[in-house]
């Protein structure tokens, strides 16, 4: 991609950015939310029209007017939400648009043999006869991988494809990620969290406010040096905060939640927040995190306990 520029009515979403990635190469995009990132893979992807700039693949000029041209040019695209169906078995989301015909009919033996051949092809073995949705949100995106490489894919774009998964699922498709490297396959990884980028990516590129900041061999680019390029600013304020104290904040709670909880919700739990302090709610997927953010916003109403917060001056 280049020189590629993309304006909607008031903003600059891209301004004149170079983006590329090599066969065999993981290449991870990084940057704020609101940097740019989604544009330019989605007009990497054929859903979105440039204003300016070129695209090119093998060094040949190419126009994509849709998602169907850019995948008939090998470039594919999986998102952090699964858009598959389902209630659907894993062979119809694997065929559905391209199931193969014997006499005027849909060969469901044909049909169930590609998905296993393509499921093969990522070292997957399941049932393919399950409803997808029978299966782990790791296994339906992989799925979902497994319907975007056609026989002749280039490029593989990866929008969060981690965000819903724990570190086992993660590790299982970080696997088949190096899998498709060594195939010669290209891949756009797009990410918040940087132990991953730095786990499977060879190297990274960070956009902010819609233009190109750098783009660095993961190896040799600190992490500190990849954060202050995505905030456009140093850690001093960070810094300042950590000699504050052993929690980075001083003064009187802010909010304050004692006892908060709902019965076959949420257990009841003590939380308080200083000014200057950020909180992190960790745990595996189902352990309560969301309902905990609920419970303090309000959005779920508790049957134990109370929130309080500090008047605004």
């Amino acid at each position: 991609m280049l020189g590629v520029s993309k304006s909607f009515p008031g903003v600059r979403a891209l301004d004149h950015v170079d983006f590329s990635v090599e066969a065999g190469e993981v290449h991870a995009l990084m940057g704020e939310n609101g940097a740019g990132k989604s544009t330019l893979i989605k007009i990497m992807t054929g859903a979105v029209s440039r204003d300016e700039g070129e695209l090119r693949i093998g060094g040949q000029p190419v126009e994509f007017g849709s998602p169907g041209e850019a995948r008939a040019a090998g470039v594919s695209a999986v998102y952090q939400e699964v858009n598959l169906i389902p209630t659907m078995s894993v062979t119809k989301n694997l065929t559905l648009g391209r199931q193969p015909r014997r006499f005027g009919l849909v060969s469901w033996r044909g049909a169930s043999a590609i998905a296993r051949e393509r499921l093969k092809r990522l070292k997957i073995d399941i049932d393919v006869e399950r409803s997808l949705g029978s299966y782990s949100l790791a296994v339906q995106q992989l799925v979902a991988i497994a319907r975007a490489l056609e026989d002749d894919t280039r490029v593989l774009v990866l929008d969060e494809p981690t965000a819903s998964l724990d570190a086992n699922e993660t590790e299982l498709l970080f696997q088949i990620l190096r899998d498709l490297k060594a195939r010669g396959i290209a891949i756009v990884f797009i990410t918040h969290f940087l132990d991953q980028v730095y786990k499977i990516a060879d190297r990274i590129s960070v956009l902010r406010n819609g233009r190109l900041v750098g783009t660095a061999v993961a190896a040799e680019l600190p992490r500190l040096k990849l954060i202050s390029m995505m905030l456009g600013r140093e850690l001093e304020e960070a810094e300042e905060r950590l000699e504050a104290g052993p929690h980075g904040a001083k003064g009187e709670p802010i909010l304050v939640a004692e006892g908060v909880g709902r019965r076959r919700v949420m257990a009841p739990f003590d939380l308080s927040l200083k000014p200057g302090e950020v909180v992190g709610l960790a745990g595996l997927l189902g352990s309560g995190r969301t309902a905990v953010a609920k419970l303090v916003f309000g959005a779920t109403r508790p049957d134990s306990g109370a929130s309080k917060s500090a008047s605004r001056q």
